[in-house]
């Protein structure tokens, strides 16, 4: 009876608003609750996820392949306890998974963070490797910009310098070698172009940087042949002539020598060296590839 009078003499507007106010606080308190589990929960999940946990399941997912799972296993690492063991662990291994799954800028963001922050740990060298290969796997045809070979290049260059004794080593010699054929064959694609023009001082320029810089590439023997040809076509006969005999005491049985010698030969002329010349003091550095 009581409620059933006090329903009766509040109007309906008043009563509405008396409805919710006491839902509405309510309302809002579950929802604080809710709200506030929910953080609670993540952030307990969070603090107490264990490193050794959270880095074992990284090395599973990226043994099973499923490598942008590991990469988010090794970051939470680096995350949730920074500075520990697993974590720098977490840091090199999240780099090699990032490479692996082809993000070469954040596997060589996350190596270049490591070096900077574990310079001579054990792991460097192999944070150094990983650099090195993500340059090297965009490396891109010669008819493109070659930034990327002399990225590898330095790089790989870098490990052998600061850990000769690495086992590392030796691959990256080699992907030295690969990324240099790649800057040198760029520099006679740009030869080649300057020499069909009839631009022959900007192709020797070309030429003659093979020559200089890259004496142990496989394209030095062409080189020396199109310096020849340049040469011989500028009126200029003793660098020509020079240029046909340091080819042939380094290639003696190459086409690339018989067609200059052909070539000079159409004029009576014979290959001789000229030992002030630039080609034959550079000649004495070839080693071929």
């Amino acid at each position: 009876m009581f409620f059933s009078r006090v329903g009766q003499s509040v109007a309906p507007g008043r009563a509405a608003l008396l409805a919710l106010s006491v839902v509405a606080p309510a309302l809002v308190l579950s929802a604080c609750m809710s709200s506030e589990k929910d953080v609670n929960l993540a952030t307990y999940v969070d603090q107490t996820e264990p490193a050794d946990v959270l880095y074992n399941q990284g090395l599973a997912n990226m043994n099973a392949g499923r490598l942008d799972e590991a990469s988010k296993k090794f970051d939470a690492v680096d995350r949730q306890h920074p500075y520990s063991e697993f974590a720098r662990k977490s840091m090199v291994m999240g780099a090699f998974a990032d490479y692996r799954a082809g993000n070469y800028d954040e596997a060589i963001g996350s190596a270049k963070r490591y070096l900077t922050l574990y310079p001579s740990t054990d792991d460097a060298p192999y944070a150094q490797y990983i650099i090195g290969l993500s340059y090297y796997r965009q490396i891109k045809d010669v008819t493109q910009d070659q930034k990327e070979a002399r990225q590898t290049v330095q790089t790989m260059q870098d490990l052998v310098t600061r850990w000769p004794t690495s086992e590392y080593v030796d691959d990256a010699k080699d992907k030295i070698r690969f990324a240099t054929d790649q800057l040198a064959g760029k520099e006679m694609q740009i030869g080649r172009y300057y020499l069909e023009r009839r631009e022959y001082i900007a192709a020797v320029k070309r030429f003659r940087t093979v020559v200089e810089n890259y004496s142990n590439t496989r394209h030095v023997e062409e080189a020396l042949a199109r310096l020849t040809e340049s040469y011989y076509a500028m009126g200029l006969t003793s660098e020509a002539q020079t240029a046909a005999a340091v080819l042939g005491t380094n290639y003696p049985d190459s086409q690339w020598y018989k067609d200059s010698y052909k070539l000079l030969q159409s004029n009576g002329l014979q290959p001789r060296e000229n030992a002030g010349s630039w080609i034959s003091k550079a000649g004495k550095l070839i080693t071929g590839a």
